[in-house]
């Protein structure tokens, strides 16, 4: 029976940690101050954004919420997001995708300062990451690397199997396990047997987004297996591995809900402030 690695007691282990750093800068008259750009009414992010200002009120950092209405052209949003650079009160700005039609992620994300970009998404930031270099990170490749971390598994020298090469997951993923010294492979929709794959896996990572998908017989007993997946069905969320199925041959497993998905919220506060000491701010 796998080692169950909690995502919520992390997480809570956390935010004390950001809780104690923002009271430090708040003894020398600095509040750390978090925005989000919401443009419509997608379900999804505006409960995305509520739930970063619970979390944000939590730890004393500022939140403010730009909800602007869905029909909103371009040059508005960039327009805004430009004062938001200008602003030296404002340290960390996400926006929440997706963004209506009218308006292009790309050149959203092109306008965002690369030093306020706590969701790691803007080219500078993924290019100083493929570079090896420093700066923001998105926070569900971080959650991944976090939740093994902080559970003492060594990451280094070990073969890592990846299943999903996102945009949003497993590309950063890819190369964040890279800077810990995995030896990584990558598998996707186009590869063959992947099951002979993800059977080598010391680390088995799924961020493929389909439920279900990693089974005990792809999994090589006694291998940690990470579920970045978070997928909507009849019989509620869940993940890309087959979480009661595994758990019997892995010996480490996060489960969905209660894993990695716990500490994303978690870990963009984390990036709030190293934004702010990339900024010179504190």
């Amino acid at each position: 029976m796998a080692v169950i690695l909690d995502g919520k007691a992390l997480a809570a282990q956390i935010k004390e940690e950001i809780k104690a750093a923002v009271a430090g800068y708040a003894s020398r008259g600095i509040t750390p101050k978090l925005t989000a750009v919401l443009v419509g009414d997608d379900p999804g992010s505006v409960v995305y954004a509520r739930a970063k200002e619970k979390a944000c009120a939590g730890v004393g950092i500022a939140y403010e919420l730009h909800h602007l209405p869905g029909d909103t052209p371009e040059a508005a949003v960039i327009e805004l997001i430009g004062r938001l650079n200008e602003d030296p009160g404002v340290h960390g700005i996400l926006v929440e995708f997706p963004l209506p039609k009218q308006v292009n992620k790309w050149r959203v994300l092109d306008a965002l300062a690369p030093l306020k970009d706590v969701d790691g998404m803007t080219a500078v930031n993924r290019g100083r990451l493929l570079a090896g270099e420093e700066g923001l990170f998105p926070a569900t490749p971080q959650s991944c690397i976090e939740i093994m971390e902080r559970y003492g598994i060594e990451i280094a020298g070990k073969h890592a199997v990846l299943v999903g090469r996102g945009e949003t997951v497993g590309r950063p993923l890819m190369l964040m396990m890279l800077r810990k010294n995995a030896t990584i492979t990558v598998c996707h929709t186009k590869t063959v047997d992947m099951a002979a794959h993800t059977r080598q896996a010391e680390i088995l990572i799924a961020a493929a987004g389909r439920a279900g998908l990693i089974k005990a017989e792809m999994v090589k007993p006694g291998a940690v297996v990470v579920d970045a997946g978070i997928n909507q069905t009849d019989k509620g969320i869940c993940g890309d591995v087959d979480f009661e199925d595994v758990k019997e041959v892995a010996g480490y497993i996060t489960p969905v809900p209660g894993g990695v998905g716990s500490l994303t919220t978690t870990l963009i506060m984390k990036n709030l402030l190293k934004a702010m000491a990339l900024q010179g701010v504190v």
